[in-house]
């Protein structure tokens, strides 16, 4: 085993038995190990050899020596192949893989994004299985706090993951800034509507309420700067109910542009911008415009085939790989977790969306 030392020197236990006048047994596997067989005297000798050389412990070789098993846990909201959630997953399974020499395991709960009672039941399910760490994407309040509370009450970390509780005492969250980046999409999709009279807000509902924290904390700020620079300008509202079916989404769409023919700039703050996007190219809207969040599939086609101008992305990959490494330095390195990480707010075209990639170091 092998020990850091201030300097660039490597200090051994027998190095440190010596200069103690101790054992070599005594030092490594009584005192080192904090075993309690062992004189006050001793320990007393090893520990002042310890602070004469500055010794800091090489936690990532003790783990490795440890050969202790870690397992976290992933509340996930359920997805296609092709949705931004996929993405994220890719993101935690690579981190587990580039750990894999500290016997690191993750276990995916999956819940239906929308649905209350599925969230609730997975996390019995994860307490249940009593994890080492674990990772959420917050969905019912009042769920997700007990929750956390049940966590805290266990010892067991966490991290939120896409949608940030900061009133909860979660060790990290990676995500964006929601309500600075609903301020940014205003600023910039207002570049190009400066002159309208009336905008339309596409938002995805459940039960009367916006589907996602991320959703609503995005509208807020962007009817701020909305109210701070463009105080004249009509929102009018397409509200879209989330379950509902692709064929009755069209129609929801198609009513709203009978009964407003002449909008033509259009902003989403949820991750299905494709919904108008698909709209127009099927309808012929050369002249609308849109903004939207999130680099799936099909909202990718939609750049590429100009229905959509700009699209904020948030590096789903990296919050997942993040997620798995803050837990991982917690709990096997021991080392202190930065609680807010923020995503870069990246503005997305036509013409640049091919250089937006992952990072998988």
């Amino acid at each position: 085993m092998v020990w850091e030392v201030h300097s660039t020197e490597k200090i051994r236990i027998k190095d440190i038995a010596e200069k103690a006048g101790v054992s070599w047994s005594t030092a490594a596997f009584s005192i080192l190990h904090n075993r309690p067989n062992v004189s006050a005297r001793a320990r007393k000798k090893v520990e002042s050899v310890l602070r004469e050389i500055n010794y800091k412990p090489n936690m990532y070789a003790s783990a490795l020596a440890s050969n202790r098993k870690y397992t976290l846990h992933c509340l996930l909201p359920d997805h296609d192949s092709n949705a931004y959630w996929t993405e994220i997953e890719k993101g935690l399974q690579q981190a587990v893989i580039n750990r894999n020499d500290f016997h690191l395991s993750l276990v995916i709960h999956y819940y239906a994004q929308f649905d209350a009672d599925s969230f609730l039941k997975k996390s019995k399910e994860t307490l249940e299985c009593q994890p080492d760490g674990v990772i959420i994407v917050p969905q019912d309040r009042q769920f997700t706090c007990d929750f956390c509370l049940a966590l805290t009450d266990k010892q067991i970390p966490y991290v939120f993951l896409d949608s940030n509780m900061p009133e909860l005492p979660a060790i990290a969250y990676f995500g964006q800034d929601a309500h600075r980046s609903g301020y940014f999409a205003g600023r910039i999709f207002m570049m190009q509507a400066s002159q309208a009279n009336e905008i339309m807000l596409m938002k995805l509902m459940l039960n009367g309420k916006v589907a996602s924290r991320q959703q609503a904390q995005r509208e807020t700020g962007f009817k701020q700067y909305m109210a701070e620079k463009f105080p004249d300008c009509r929102i009018l509202e397409l509200p879209l109910p989330a379950d509902i079916p692709e064929d009755e989404l069209e129609k929801e769409t198609e009513r709203f542009f009978a009964a407003h023919p002449h909008v033509r700039h259009c902003i989403t703050f949820c991750s299905r911008a494709y919904i108008l996007g698909e709209y127009f190219e099927k309808h012929g809207f050369t002249d609308a415009h849109l903004f939207g969040y999130d680099m799936i599939d099909r909202n990718t086609a939609c750049l590429r085939n100009g229905s959509i101008d700009f699209i904020i992305a948030q590096h789903p990959w990296k919050q997942g790989y993040s997620c798995v490494k803050a837990l991982f330095n917690h709990l096997v390195l021991k080392k202190e977790v930065s609680r807010n990480n923020y995503m870069p707010l990246e503005l997305l075209t036509a013409e640049n969306y091919i250089f937006y990639t992952h990072d998988e170091k």
